[in-house]
């Protein structure tokens, strides 16, 4: 059997964790088993359905490598792939289950099951929903009716009695009641759409789609559906239920937890191969030694075999950990140009950068690198060095060791180190074009740069007043960064220049002595 998977979400929101883990495990399932990847587009829900996220749908999957064989855009031997496109197939397959007996059209407007509704839950029903009223309408009154202009929907038969089993490769053998299945549900709406059960059913069938993965929170959906085929007289596809993405709460994730659309994390600087990789281990683990998967690998090594049935957990803090680490395995050159153009953007430097600007970047750039986190980082970590950034909180310049008059007194003294200083190197100097000269350049600094002796200086005064290093330095690194996140201090005077240092320091030295 030819393996045939599909991705088929609803364009109602942008593409968020959960969807894209169960795009990307179709994704890999298919290319491990030289089989069918197709992208559907489940647009059935008029009111929600939203052009931008269907434009989000593309765009997302572009960006993170996932391409479809069949699908929008690539046609195939089953479309049209937009279900807003078939709705003659689904009116033809509708009517099919009506002339078997297997569905009705149903005359109750809003008003009926609005009030029935009500008198449901005021006498606290077991079960409150449809009550089959018109279940028992002769076929020939029902479609005299219809062919009277008579707003109706069609709804399915379900069985009142007996259960409906199906088989799920991760849960095993399970089923449901019949009388817990939601009672006769629409398969077409009043305006001639069908519901997502029809639509999903009948599109999965005729698509020839052989396996179904989709998180668990569709399960109690799957007895109605194995019905739905039942009706039909087709033998449905093979069941794979995902395990939830829960938050490091135990709680589903959700946008409690922090962002969960994709474009979000774009945004923020995180890498495709990053999430992918991420993404790729909630929920699937190749062994117990393993953590690092590019996309090749894992259209490679991919298998249903080894999904766990139990809740993947979404760290943020992983998430970071994967991406420094794919943000360092890029080419310096690589890397740069993508800083900069974020610099750029966020409107720091010019573009292109001036001469000035992309020799403190230069000398900047190998101090950062290893701190970043996520490529959006470079933003408030250099943002002083193009901007001003003004005094910032100044409690966040007095340690906890000291009140406003010691902090001012530790600034004060830096002034004076500050203004005995050599001038600094001029930002970039020394420095090659490749990795291996920055390289070079870094560890001839440890032990002869200008920041080392600089910051000796320091470590003696701190200990000459019995202060610690870093309460006297936290003055002075607000003063010239205006926040605590910025790289190491005295690289920092060195790209910023002592000049502008110290007008800083000056500035905000004035201001905690008023204070």
């Amino acid at each position: 059997m030819s393996v045939r998977v599909r991705y088929a979400p609803s364009p109602t929101g942008f593409q968020h964790i959960g969807g894209i883990r169960t795009a990307l495990f179709n994704y890999f399932f298919a290319r491990s088993a030289g089989g069918s990847f197709i992208l559907r587009v489940e647009d059935t829900d008029r009111e929600r359905s939203a052009p931008e996220a269907l434009k989000d749908l593309y765009s997302t999957l572009q960006w993170l490598g996932v391409d479809w064989d069949e699908g929008p855009g690539k046609g195939g031997d089953f479309g049209p792939y937009i279900q807003s496109e078939r709705r003659s197939i689904y009116t033809e397959r509708a009517e099919e289950l009506i002339a078997s007996g297997s569905a009705y059209r149903c005359f109750c407007g809003p008003e009926r099951l609005d009030a029935l509704r009500a008198e449901q839950s005021a006498a606290k029903a077991a079960v409150i929903g449809y009550d089959r009223h018109c279940r028992s309408l002769s076929p020939s009154e029902a479609d005299s009716r219809a062919a009277a202009g008579e707003p109706h929907v069609i709804r399915l038969k379900v069985p009142t009695e007996g259960k409906t089993p199906f088989s799920d490769i991760l849960m095993g053998s399970t089923g449901r009641k019949n009388r817990d299945i939601s009672p006769d549900p629409v398969l077409i709406k009043t305006d001639g759409f069908p519901t997502y059960h029809l639509a999903n059913v009948v599109d999965d069938h005729m698509m020839g789609i052989t396996h179904i993965m989709r998180a668990q929170e569709w399960i109690p959906s799957a007895p109605l559906h194995i019905l739905i085929y039942r009706s039909f007289g087709w033998s449905p596809p093979l069941y794979c239920h995902l395990p939830m993405v829960m938050g490091t709460d135990g709680r589903k994730l959700s946008k409690r937890h922090g962002s969960t659309a994709l474009r979000e994390f774009r945004d923020d600087g995180y890498l495709p191969e990053a999430l992918i990789n991420f993404i790729a281990l909630l929920g699937w683990h190749y062994d117990a030694s393993r953590e690092f998967f590019t996309s090749a690998d894992l259209c490679r090594l991919f298998t249903l075999e080894k999904i766990s049935k139990a809740p993947a957990v979404f760290d943020y803090r992983k998430l970071e950990w994967f991406n420094g680490h794919y943000i360092r395995g890029k080419t310096p050159d690589s890397l740069k140009a993508e800083l900069l153009a974020l610099l750029s953007a966020r409107g720091l430097i010019e573009n292109p950068p001036s001469n000035r600007e992309k020799e403190i970047f230069q000398g900047a750039f190998p101090i950062i690198r290893e701190r970043l986190k996520r490529l959006g980082d470079v933003v408030p970590m250099l943002r002083f060095l193009f901007a001003d950034p003004g005094t910032g909180d100044i409690a966040e310049a007095i340690p906890k060791s000291m009140d406003a008059r010691g902090a001012a007194a530790a600034l004060r003294e830096g002034i004076r180190l500050l203004e005995s200083a050599p001038p600094p190197p001029a930002a970039g100097e020394g420095k090659g074009e490749g990795e291996a000269a920055e390289e070079a350049a870094g560890e001839a600094q440890a032990e002869h740069s200008w920041e080392a002796a600089l910051e000796a200086e320091f470590r003696r005064e701190a200990e000459n007043r019995g202060w610690k290093i870093g309460a006297m330095l936290q003055p002075l690194r607000l003063a010239i960064t205006a926040s605590r996140v910025s790289p190491p201090l005295f690289p920092s005077i060195r790209l910023l220049g002592l000049e502008e240092s110290l007008r800083r320091a000056r500035r905000l030295n004035e201001a905690l002595e008023l204070n």
